[in-house]
């Protein structure tokens, strides 16, 4: 049987579509398709690993830009290419609407953050010392990409007999939470602990993205591509 994992944090193929784009500062009326295509397929090769089900959606949008790449390299006249619409302007106006609705959703959700640290009728407690400058916040792409890279790096792509293991999520919560109250700060590798299963590092990854959701843990890097570095919100004082 293939491990499945049912997971709703993902956002859907125009999400990762639109995070490649801003993550490699592409502007968004003038997609390079090849480019874009091929790093998409890149997450296809991981994304099937987590969910089974919701992968198909995103294998839908790979055959859009295949069947979009393979227009714009088909050779044409001057003359019909003036009169034919560009055939990425379907998929950059979807895009266009859905990073609209996604940073009216972001900027709601930052004024409901403001709206909650208001106190009323009260002095606002002591501002801590301040420490290090914060790195840059990972986005849930990111931690897919470093888990793709991680299921290589350990062969687990590798065919194998896949058995059903019944370890709940919480288990591997508990597991990282531990571990970071020990140490505080570490990098996103060094949560997944041998063996390295298939099914194992399935499960850490998946409470490694329910704690940041709930941002009992907080994931950072300094720059795109590199580390990622996961520890406990400050308060949270190692043991």
């Amino acid at each position: 049987m293939e491990y499945q994992v049912d997971l709703d944090v993902f956002h859907g193929p125009l999400d990762l579509l639109l995070y490649l784009v801003k993550r490699d500062e592409i502007d968004l009326r003038d997609i390079p398709i090849a480019r874009v295509a091929g790093q998409f397929v890149e997450f296809l090769g991981v994304l099937p690993v987590i969910d089974v089900e919701r992968a198909g959606e995103f294998l839908v949008m790979a055959a859009t830009l295949m069947e979009l790449k393979s227009k714009l390299l088909l050779p044409g006249s001057d003359e019909s290419a003036a009169r034919e619409e560009d055939p990425r302007q379907e998929l950059v106006r979807q895009l266009l609407e859905y990073k609209r609705f996604k940073d009216a959703a972001a900027l709601l959700e930052q004024q409901a953050e403001r709206q909650n640290c208001r106190l009323s009728r009260q002095p606002p407690p002591p501002v801590a010392p301040s420490g290090p400058a914060p790195l840059r916040p990972v986005e849930l792409w990111d931690l897919v990409s470093a888990f793709g890279r991680l299921l290589r790096e350990t062969l687990s792509l590798a065919p194998q007999q896949i058995s059903i293991v019944q370890t709940q999520l919480h288990v591997y919560t508990e597991m990282v939470l531990e571990r970071l109250r020990r140490e505080n700060r570490l990098p996103l590798s060094a949560l997944f602990t041998p063996p390295h299963t298939r099914s194992r590092l399935v499960g850490f990854f998946l409470a490694i993205l329910e704690l940041t959701r709930s941002l009992r843990i907080w994931a950072e890097q300094d720059e795109v591509f590199g580390d990622i570095w996961v520890s406990l919100p400050p308060g949270d004082a190692p043991l």
